[in-house]
């Protein structure tokens, strides 16, 4: 049962302390700046790693070197990172302790348009093998993507929708794995091309696992089949680029607790552009945007459907960067558009009857020199949220909430191989449909579940201090945090 406390002091309270992580490369001391994470998800503006606050990442190789089938599996060796773990074919990022409604999980900056955030058994249907990188975001940055990103934000980044040409007029990859554990076994391709100012992109993969082997025996419902593909295309200029892609993602895997399994499909279209601009400061502007069509049934040892989840979504951002302006070095501003149409069918009703979540957001990031070595970043996010359902006891609801986030942070450069940052924020979230109007029993996870239409908003106000090193050949990072939330549902 979903319940809200008033409390203006603290009403829930989270500490982290030292998340610490360590890595070193088999590079030569001369290629040091290899060590350097590519990290886009974090800041419009500037190197991610000259932020206040830390970004992970995990790169294509760490990723087939895991054999991981989802994106939290693939995440194992991110401090302050772990899995749901619910079902092999269902792991939802788990960020500093907090998961669902308060971590948003992307796919090149863009919703994944799923039901995850609904129930821990629910799938994202997005593949490590599809993943150039995954990256994760915590803290300040957060808000660059919304209010349901409060706890933080995991993008899997890709070329599905080619960002650059690639690096020969045609270039390919197989990968496959086995693991015995559960006769698993993985298959997956891909190629690029280039013809004249077009790049292409196509993949493709299939993950096959049968119940896996367990000390006490075999776990039964532990299976997972899951394929994938998507073609991508996309012009690109000098400064510009504009190209599209379709994504389309089958999964089936059973659900250990119980008798029945989940059927998962999706269809998916992405936009991604980029235009130089020369107006002024102002140096590009970059619009992405994504629509999907999702739907999962849960089906008994038959095949019949005892419930079925299904999700229309888009999502569309702009975003323009500026350099130099007045006192600050470089700057940002954004605009974001969602909506949501969720529905259930069959038992699925019994929890949650149809809703619809729209919102608009304005949001900006800017950074002003305090001296060489001491810079200060802030940013603040203007949100607009009205979700439409049907309350528990059966009658039409509508909440409309506008929650406004803030950052501030300073990092200084110590020395040429220490930074120390030190963020502060604060930020809001709206309550989502399931705490709003979830009305019944859950199946997956075995709750009842009972929304509260007249919930507030969530706020969780932020302190974190970062240090990181640079040697030649081993980095490390490291941060204390503490979050106090206020009207915590």
């Amino acid at each position: 049962m979903y319940r809200t406390f008033n409390a203006r002091a603290l009403c829930a309270a989270s500490l982290g302390f030292i998340s610490l992580s360590v890595a070193a490369a088999d590079a030569q001391p001369e290629h040091a700046e290899d060590l350097e994470t590519v990290v886009v998800t974090a800041s419009p503006i500037g190197d991610p790693d000259k932020l206040a606050t830390i970004a992970g990442s995990v790169d294509r190789a760490q990723l087939l070197r895991s054999g991981a089938a989802t994106l939290a599996d693939g995440l194992a060796q991110v401090a302050g990172v772990t899995s749901s773990g619910f079902a092999a074919g269902a792991g939802r990022p788990v960020i500093r302790g907090m998961d669902a409604n308060r971590v948003r999980v992307l796919e090149d900056g863009i919703g994944s348009f799923d039901v995850s955030d609904v129930g821990p058994d629910h799938g994202v249907p997005i593949d490590p093998f599809t993943a150039e990188r995954i990256e994760v975001v915590r803290g300040a940055a957060t808000l660059r993507y919304g209010s349901q990103a409060i706890g933080g934000v995991v993008n899997a980044i890709s070329q599905r929708v080619p960002t650059r040409f690639p690096d020969e007029s045609f270039t390919g990859e197989v990968t496959g794995g086995y693991n015995s554990g559960a006769d698993s076994r993985d298959f997956a391709a891909q190629a690029g091309a280039r013809t004249g100012d077009v790049a292409w992109h196509a993949d493709g993969y299939t993950r096959h696992a049968d119940d896996y082997d367990t000390p006490q025996g075999v776990l039964a419902n532990s299976w997972l089949r899951g394929k994938g593909a998507s073609l991508g295309g996309s012009w690109i200029g000098d400064g510009d680029r504009v190209g599209l892609g379709v994504m389309r993602t089958e999964s089936r895997y059973g659900i250990p607790a119980e008798e029945s399994y989940i059927d998962m499909h999706q269809t998916k279209l992405l936009l991604r552009s980029s235009f130089g601009l020369d107006a002024g400061a102002w140096r590009t502007l970059t619009v992405d945007g994504g629509w999907a069509d999702y739907a999962h049934s849960e089906r008994d040892d038959t095949g019949a459907a005892l419930s079925t989840f299904k999700d229309r979504e888009w999502d569309a951002r702009a975003e323009a960067v500026a350099g130099k302006w007045g006192a600050l070095s470089e700057s940002a501003l954004g605009i974001q558009l969602q909506r949501r149409e969720f529905s259930a069918l069959g038992e699925g009703q019994e929890y949650l009857l149809p809703t619809t979540t729209e919102s608009q957001a304005v949001f900006g990031f800017a950074e002003a020199p305090l001296s060489d070595a001491t810079r200060l970043q802030f940013g603040a996010r203007v949100e607009r949220v009205r979700i439409d359902g049907t309350a528990p006891d059966d009658t039409p609801a509508s909440r409309s909430l506008t929650p406004l986030s803030a950052s501030l942070g300073v990092v200084t450069d110590i020395s040429g191989d220490w930074r120390l940052g030190l963020s502060l924020s604060s930020a809001a979230r709206a309550p989502a449909q399931t705490e709003l109007f979830a009305r019944g029993p859950h199946d997956g996870p075995l709750t009842f579940e009972t929304g509260d239409p007249s919930l507030g908003k969530e706020r969780a106000n932020s302190l974190e201090a970062s240090l990181r090193w640079r040697g030649d050949r081993v980095h490390a990072d490291g941060a204390v945090w503490a979050t106090r939330f206020n009207n915590y549902i």
